[in-house]
């Protein structure tokens, strides 16, 4: 089996609730959304990249593995379109994993769910370009987070905020996780402010709103993408 890979490579992962861990960063090719803030565009094109097979996958991740390695994270794109190659990788090499999803593809979710150790799932807002199909897209996604947590995988929300992110809306996304998923007590959701920082030059009052709506129904925190402002991939 062979799938197109964007590239490997090792670096801190800079998002979420496994910020500064060193990881191997899988970016595969090819994605369902079209984001207006992606920026690993030409990961959005499905012949990007290289056609690799699994094993050959291996030996990329094995000649880069530092002492510091935490865990492999499959990221895109939207790996998830890679899925039956995920699942024959992770029963043929036990590596710890985390998986970054959109979780717009719940049934392809379910076939590698029990082999993840981590996921950060990506709620998209109708700003990020979701707005003609919006409210179908947050309910395969709350399907997504549903699945997760019945498997009692260790999974944090991400929601790219923007300084246009009206309060309400994500009042309303985290009282409906709140309400439809269960063992919410155990999710967190990361605020992350859109890139580059300069952009809340008039707006981090914002930040602190959008923060205090979502943190009456989800445990809450506000991270920016760190390996920006470190200036690494």
């Amino acid at each position: 089996m062979k799938t197109n890979i964007n590239e490997v490579f090792s670096s801190f992962q800079g998002e979420g609730t496994l910020i500064g861990r060193r990881q191997i960063f899988v970016r595969f090719s090819g994605c369902n959304l079209d984001c207006s803030y992606c920026d690993t565009p030409e990961s959005r094109n499905p012949q990007y990249g290289e056609l690799i097979s699994t094993d050959e996958l291996y030996s990329k991740v094995n000649s880069i593995i530092t002492p510091d390695f935490h865990s492999i994270s499959f990221t895109g794109g939207e790996p998830l379109l890679h899925s039956n190659f995920i699942k024959k990788f992770l029963e043929e090499y036990e590596f710890k994993s985390m998986l970054e999803t959109n979780g717009t593809l719940p049934a392809e979710l379910n076939k590698i769910a029990h082999l993840l150790d981590y996921v950060s799932l990506d709620i998209k807002l109708p700003e990020h370009g979701a707005s003609n199909n919006y409210a179908d897209i947050l309910d395969l996604e709350l399907k997504s987070i549903k699945l997760l947590r019945d498997e009692e995988i260790n999974t944090y929300i991400k929601v790219v905020v923007m300084p246009q992110t009206e309060v309400e809306l994500i009042s309303s996304i985290a009282s409906r996780i709140a309400d439809e998923v269960e063992k919410t007590s155990e999710l967190v959701m990361v605020l992350q402010p859109v890139s580059p920082i300069t952009v809340w030059a008039d707006g981090t009052q914002k930040l602190f709103e959008l923060s205090e709506v979502a943190g009456k129904y989800i445990d809450v925190l506000t991270i920016p993408q760190v390996h920006k402002l470190l200036n690494v991939k």
